[in-house]
């Protein structure tokens, strides 16, 4: 692993196109959603949870980066929208365990439905070589996603 404060100018250059493209990127899959109503944070504890199943705030606070005050809420304002429930832990009555409902997997879904064709017909500029590329990058960077 290169050690950027000794890195090569290579490898600080990489990091630098890296960064910049996957914020640009980010930010135009973000204008592709499908319901302005949502915040990109509560978009996001959506796809946490469709990711990992039912989750108590605090697991989801984690998850997600946040302090477990915001994570409250922002799960409140998720279940008054009827995008999640609430239910009691099975283990721990003083905890509640937050899950999607259908509503919430049906957005999910049209959402990402939509974002894949976005970035499909970005990627059909691209050649066979590039194509190549981005596949064997495609795993690298969902592992620095989830570090």
């Amino acid at each position: 692993m290169p050690d950027l404060s000794h890195g090569t100018a290579d490898d600080v250059a990489a990091v630098n196109a890296l960064r910049s493209a996957v914020m640009r990127l980010s930010r135009r899959l973000k204008h592709q959603r499908v319901d302005e109503s949502l915040s990109p944070t509560e978009m996001s504890v959506l796809g946490t949870l469709s990711l990992c199943g039912r989750a108590t705030p605090g697991e989801l606070a984690r998850k997600e980066h946040v302090q477990p005050p915001s994570m409250t809420r922002i799960v409140a304002l998720l279940e008054a929208k009827g995008l999640v429930r609430l239910e009691p832990h099975p283990d721990d009555r003083r905890q509640k365990v937050v899950s999607q409902t259908e509503q919430a997997e049906a957005m999910l879904e049209e959402s990402r439905r939509k974002r894949n064709a976005w970035l499909a017909s970005l990627a059909e500029g691209l050649d066979e070589d590039e194509w190549a590329k981005l596949r064997a990058a495609a795993p690298v960077l969902e592992k620095l996603a989830h570090l």
